[in-house]
């Protein structure tokens, strides 16, 4: 019933405009056609003039309103070069939209047609081609160069002091491996991929570097002020790896590992308290359409202290022993305390 309303509203407004729009057109003919078109051109001069200066309170309005108020301030080190790097763009684009939004509109106005002026005919001008070729090209070149500085930047080198953590995206959602006390993350091969048999990754374990990965899903733990290098891969489909509170995003492509690294600035407890909601979390977002599943691909970040991080790798079990209880040292020693004292002693 409520989509028939809808579809009524619709048809009864199509007929209503065709209606006016006929009857514009009566009325042309009986005032005759060259003075309804030059009042029409009045009217429309007024109402460009109009929309400029409403327009432009708008643009000011919505500036002053939501300026600093949908993501709030970077919280990585990188995230501060790429706003200031967008607030540069921002206002060289902000002055050339000025520039000629202003003069469009008010030229709509100031020359409409009028019988008292003939217009003039001014079909080129070397000069002027010249100045509005030759001077965007060089701010867009400025602004390109700010871009491949900063891409080089945080896709270049990580510190050499930086953690590392793997990511990959799935259909539809996160995996996160760190290497353990080595520092280094095992190799893996795609067709290892075993969920049912502790393997999610797909590690390989005859290499030693995989005894001590810790894995992970759909929550990343980051330590406050240390650079963190993230090892960017997908399982699938391409997907995207979209922080947006650290103004980072990078693709995450099947086959085809990709990096980025950057050094979170606040604690998932300070922006708390920055941005006076309780309930903030640092959100990892998929910025690629991987699927019908693609807008629940959130994953969640959590940025500590070192004490705070550390305390929490040590009550991980590295996945080597997940996949393979026998070779778990803690489980032995639990079989051996449940077992009767006679027969740990050799039955003496």
């Amino acid at each position: 019933m409520q989509t028939l309303f809808i579809v009524a509203i619709l048809a009864l407004g199509f007929l209503i405009t065709f209606q006016i729009a006929k009857a514009s057109e009566y009325v042309a003919v009986l005032r005759g056609e060259e003075r309804a078109r030059k009042q029409t051109n009045r009217i429309n001069g007024f109402l460009l003039l109009a929309f400029l200066i409403i327009g432009l309170i708008g643009v000011y309005y919505c500036n002053q309103k939501l300026k600093g108020k949908i993501l709030g301030a970077p919280a990585s080190d990188h995230g501060i070069l790429v706003d200031r790097m967008l607030y540069i763009t921002l206002a060289l684009t902000f002055i050339v939209f000025l520039i000629t939004q202003i003069a469009l509109f008010w030229f709509s106005y100031k020359y409409q047609e009028s019988d008292k002026r003939k217009a003039y005919y001014y079909p080129h001008n070397n000069k002027l081609e010249m100045i509005w070729t030759v001077i965007p090209a060089i701010a867009l070149t400025i602004l390109v160069g700010f871009g491949i500085f900063y891409w080089f930047k945080i896709t270049g080198d990580a510190p050499k002091d930086s953690m590392v953590v793997e990511v990959v995206g799935k259909q539809f959602g996160w995996e996160f491996r760190y290497p353990g006390k080595d520092g280094i993350l095992g190799k893996k091969y795609f067709k290892n991929v075993d969920p049912a048999g502790g393997n999610p990754a797909g590690q390989l374990w005859d290499d030693p570097a995989n005894h001590d990965d810790i894995f992970m899903e759909q929550e990343m733990h980051l330590v406050v002020n240390k650079p963190v290098k993230l090892v960017i891969g997908a399982k699938d489909v391409i997907h995207d790896v979209g922080l947006a509170h650290f103004r980072m995003k990078m693709d995450a492509v099947p086959g085809t590992p990709t990096t980025m690294w950057f050094t979170p600035l606040y604690t998932t407890k300070e922006m708390k308290e920055k941005t006076g909601n309780p309930d903030f979390v640092y959100e990892l977002s998929c910025d690629q359409m991987c699927g019908k599943g693609h807008y629940s691909m959130r994953g969640v970040i959590v940025v500590e202290t070192q004490a705070e991080f550390d305390a929490w790798m040590a009550g991980k079990k590295p996945q080597y022993y997940t996949a393979n209880p026998d070779k778990d040292p803690s489980a032995k020693k639990d079989t051996m305390a449940t077992k009767p004292l006679a027969v740990v002693a050799g039955g003496k």
